[in-house]
């Protein structure tokens, strides 16, 4: 009989050093994915090195998480074969796959390795079926599509590749402008290449609106290429039923917290749709409430469902600010000396952006405020010095909020009436979730389960199974006996193997198939509960064995020059930047011509001319 519940995707949380890495074990993500010191597109992150490969998978594997490495910048010539030493190194450590952008380094792993899986990464800019295609024949494994995808597309492409390729998406963290692969900005502005990984993140960046050779006047909005931050909790349900294999969450160069933060958020919400199916798109409003709370204090420039629904530009640009807000508390009703009142007619969770009503939550909740929280006032200017700090005291007064800072931590000359608060630092909640990954004793724990087997004068057999398939089986060193009191029932059994408080499993269920009433001494069934708990790890803990092609050489991915090419007249190839360029070469006979256009409108009439252009007689 067919399961109604819906296939659950993995989880795939971001770390750039190891304690993020442990934040998002503890919190429940199935797999992470991380960079080595080159060739990833978050260079700025602490990263990983190679030397570290070797700990941090066994960590993982014991744990049952998986591992990926970013391999997903483009890779200079001259470079590649560094790059071919980074790939062997990654394969030989067991590494679970490599993130890749790069087309040609796609080609050299699989003629490296066969079996090593690759996933083509966003960058790649795979936006249909037709992409899907291409990345399956460059040998990739998995396709993470470019986070403009809708929901509608995604359903689009699952349709027209059911038989190809497993699909990965974004569902949490920063966006980009542009896709993901294709933006030259960084690097047109400031030398620095996204695709490089060394984004100087142009698009947070004020801007002017110039129209017909006026500037327009946008008042606050100066941030106008500076998308809001993306969630994927809302339609959550509907990526699930899309059948995607696989949610991301952006944000190497986040803090553990926040590691912590929102994989535990999207861990719980999908936990629950594994259990209630689809009809858990209806949730009670204070959990609602709590959730987006916890995720625009992680990290924050207000969240929006991204290209999810489709496009709506207005919607998600505001334009406002371009950092770190965090959750919009209200606007500043009057100032008396260290003290501000807060009108709370807007403190219910409501966006302080007329233009993005999708922002205004649909089960308001008062934001909790406190002694000790941080928060910044915002009075429309965000590229100035702003003023904020900690919270001394609370007042309720109705259904405003009186807010006592300590002296002389506000210069309350620069806070008018009409400003807008925003609370951006709980230093509760941060408490909450350093302890979520504290500690050398397992917090987040997998499930195995037990079946038990005995019967008078044999030795007891226990056989147990984790959730990825590693099966142990343990004898005891005592026959069993006849019991007269306390038999060895299915409870007892249960609470004796489920004692696994300070492992990385819990005793998800056990099988009781003893005959007859019979007993062990306690000490033997704790013995033999402890060497099911080694045993499990030590399989865990192995490696995994890609096959790796020892005579493998860059060399043989390399054009073959013979002779008999080296003795043809070479071609030559010209570059052209406008039409004029493009009209005088065409004259000359050129077979190969490349076009850079400042004005990507050019093109059409570029390729007009050259197929309309008579061919010149040889």
């Amino acid at each position: 009989m067919k399961s109604n519940s819906p296939q659950i995707p993995e989880l795939l949380a971001p770390a750039g050093n190891w304690e993020c890495a442990l934040a998002a074990v503890e919190n429940g993500a199935d797999a992470i994915y991380f960079g080595l010191d080159k060739f990833n597109a978050r260079m700025r992150a602490e990263n990983f090195t190679e030397a570290d490969l070797p700990e941090l998978i066994k960590f993982l594997h014991l744990r049952g998480v998986k591992g990926y490495v970013t391999l997903n910048t483009l890779v200079f010539p001259q470079e590649l074969k560094q790059a071919q030493r980074y790939i062997k190194s990654i394969i030989a450590a067991g590494v679970d796959a490599v993130i890749v952008q790069d087309v040609g380094i796609c080609c050299l792993i699989r003629h490296i390795s066969p079996d090593f899986p690759i996933h083509a990464s966003t960058q790649m800019t795979v936006t249909s079926a037709v992409g899907v295609e291409f990345a399956k024949q460059l040998g990739c494994n998995l396709v993470v599509l470019a986070r403009e995808c809708s929901i509608k597309e995604i359903n689009q492409i699952q349709q027209q590749t059911q038989t190809s390729l497993p699909l990965e998406v974004f569902v949490h963290g920063a966006l980009c402008v542009a896709y993901s692969g294709q933006c030259l900005t960084s690097e047109a502005l400031g030398g620095r290449s996204a695709n490089r990984g060394e984004c100087a993140q142009a698009c947070r960046m004020t801007y002017e609106l110039i129209a017909d050779g006026d500037t327009v006047n946008l008042g606050d909005r100066q941030y106008l290429l500076s998308p809001q931050d993306l969630s994927g909790l809302e339609v959550l349900p509907d990526l699930v039923k899309s059948g995607v294999s696989c949610l991301k969450i952006e944000g190497r160069l986040k803090s553990p917290e926040y590691v912590a933060n929102v994989t535990k958020v999207y861990r719980e919400a999908l936990d629950r749709l594994k259990v209630k199916g689809q009809r858990s798109k209806v949730e009670d409003s204070s959990q609602n409430s709590k959730e987006k709370y916890n995720l625009e204090m992680a990290f924050s420039r207000g969240i929006y469902t991204g290209w999810f629904s489709g496009i709506n530009n207005q919607e998600l640009v505001h334009a406002r600010f371009g950092k770190k807000r965090g959750v919009y508390l209200g606007k500043v009703k009057s100032i008396n000396k260290e003290k501000v009142t807060i009108c709370r007619d807007v403190i219910h969770n409501v966006s302080p952006h007329p233009v993005s009503p999708p922002n205004v939550s649909p089960h308001p909740v008062s934001v909790p405020i406190k002694p000790g929280d941080g928060v910044v006032f915002d009075c429309g200017h965000p590229e100035a010095k702003e003023e904020g700090g900690r919270i001394y005291a609370v007042e309720n007064q109705g259904k405003d909020v009186l807010l006592t800072f300590g002296k002389g931590n506000v210069n309350w000359q620069r806070i008018h009436v009409g400003d807008k608060l925003w609370k951006t630092s709980d230093p509760e909640l941060d408490k909450q979730l350093r302890q979520s990954f504290a500690g050398d004793n397992p917090k987040f724990q997998r499930p195995i389960s037990v079946e038990v087997y005995g019967e008078l004068g044999q030795n007891l057999v226990a056989i147990a199974r984790d959730e990825i398939g590693h099966v142990v089986q343990i004898e005891s060193e005592i026959a069993l006996v006849e019991a007269h009191t306390k038999p060895l029932t299915t409870e007892r059994l249960q609470e004796q193997f489920g004692r696994l408080g300070n492992t990385p499993f819990y005793l998800q269920d056990l099988t009781n198939y003893i005959k007859g009433e019979l007993m062990l001494p306690v000490s033997e069934l704790n013995k033999m509960r402890r060497e099911i708990v080694a045993n499990l790890e030590e399989l865990r803990s192995q490696p995994k064995r890609w096959i790796i092609n020892e005579n493998a050489s860059l060399k043989n991915l390399l054009p073959d020059c013979h002779s008999s090419t080296i003795n043809k007249p070479p071609n030559l190839i010209v570059l052209v930047r406008n039409i004029k360029q493009l009209e005088a070469v065409l004259k000359t006979g050129i077979k190969t011509i490349y076009c850079e256009f400042e004005d990507p409108r050019k093109y059409r009439e570029a390729v007009n001319k050259v197929k309309n252009y008579p061919p010149i007689p040889p």
